[in-house]
């Protein structure tokens, strides 16, 4: 069985994008191989949930691309290298090109799940080591900034940001799938936000998607659900939360050099911290090599843009919670309160990269989140 797709790059340049085409005929455990019609190239496709994903490469603006989809072709093999690798109880390691990208640590001795060490070109971590390793230079404040992680200072009075005494736990259940493929690795995760006690406050499903995109950029993919299964759930009105938090590596930071830039032209903390903006991005020079790690946020997210929690000691949280902190005396509530037994989804994609926000077109980045190329299928 064959299909026709037709991809339209639209309004600016593609490069490297995720394109995902809802084919009728697609199930789980099928196989398809993807051609350009033009040139007749093979490019690695992979299928998942009734769709054909793959990475557009190079489609200049205001053009199309007409592909050959053949459904229940063999198997394209994986390449050497990419994909996942659970250490049960412990760790779920990313890998591409046969070199570690990020460990997902979820092991139950956390108080929360957290990305670490996130590596950028070279080999560099872009994200701190310390609490979890003692490297010389770092700074060593806010001992609960891990790498990359979900959090929020106040759920229903429960503190699931910071590591002090009282505090809440975000605690992983279980896998629900672990999917690797030419294009894409991914885990669906089932987690317990609970107190002190043990007690659940809400539950949460998470995806988390890494893109075999060539050469030494990495695209994460982090999307969080949180269910109000306990009763109704408030998440309070402060600045110690995310949904998502990143704790850049410590060369890279406001106060050593690095600089903060936002989609809307602010540039260090002063023009960033409390704004609001579609992403964030931090830069710095990491062993020599000016290094970026952006957090684009998509626009189906609650308060989209979202403000950012974002300082020159290194710190960058998508919140749009904190408002009685960001705008003293301007009488702004920014708690959220979720219904009993509703679900309220936050979606975050991590670009990481050579250089600053321009040298990584985020921009660009940003619209290819939310707004991918148009797909016609025939």
């Amino acid at each position: 069985m064959e299909r026709r797709l037709m991809v339209a790059a639209g309004a600016h340049d593609r490069e490297f994008c995720p394109v995902r085409a809802s084919v009728p005929e697609l199930r789980d455990g099928m196989v398809a191989r993807l051609y350009e019609l033009d040139s007749g190239r093979e490019v690695a496709c992979q299928v998942g949930q009734g769709e054909a994903v793959w990475l557009l490469a190079s489609l200049p603006r205001g053009t199309v691309r007409s592909y050959r989809l053949v459904i229940d072709g063999e198997a394209p093999p994986a390449p050497a290298g990419f994909g996942l690798r659970d250490r049960p109880g412990e760790a779920l390691d990313f890998t591409v090109g046969g070199q570690l990208f990020t460990s997902y640590r979820y092991a139950a001795t956390w108080a929360r799940p957290y990305f670490h060490p996130v590596l950028g070109p070279g080999g560099r971590r872009v994200t701190r080591s310390y609490p979890m390793e003692d490297v010389e230079g770092e700074s060593r404040d806010h001992p609960h900034h891990k790498g990359i992680w979900v959090a929020h200072g106040g759920v229903n009075g429960v503190d699931d940001w910071s590591e002090m005494p009282g505090h809440g736990r975000i605690v992983h259940q279980e896998f629900e799938s672990l999917t690797s493929g030419p294009v894409c690795a991914e885990a669906r995760e089932r987690l317990d936000w609970v107190s002190a006690q043990g007690a659940r406050v809400l539950s949460e499903r998470r995806r988390l998607a890494v893109y075999n995109v060539p050469g030494e950029d990495r695209l994460l993919d982090v999307d969080v659900s949180l269910t109000a299964t306990e009763g109704p759930v408030t998440f309070a009105d402060t600045k110690e939360a995310g949904i998502l938090s990143i704790r850049v590596a410590s060369s890279m930071e406001g106060k050593r050099g690095g600089l903060i830039e936002n989609g809307f032209g602010g540039k260090r903390e002063a023009s960033t911290w409390g704004r609001t903006a579609p992403w964030c991005h931090y830069s710095g020079p990491v062993e020599g090599e000016v290094l970026g790690i952006g957090v684009l946020d998509h626009p189906g997210n609650p308060r989209h843009p979202t403000n950012w929690h974002v300082r020159d000691y290194g710190l960058m949280t998508a919140n749009c919670f904190g408002l009685h902190d960001f705008f003293p005396g301007k009488d702004r509530d920014g708690s959220l309160r979720l219904p009993a037994g509703e679900t309220i989804t936050f979606r975050y994609r991590v670009y990481v990269h050579r250089g600053d926000a321009a040298a990584g077109r985020m921009d660009e980045r940003w619209s290819d989140f939310p707004t991918p190329p148009s797909v016609g299928v025939e």
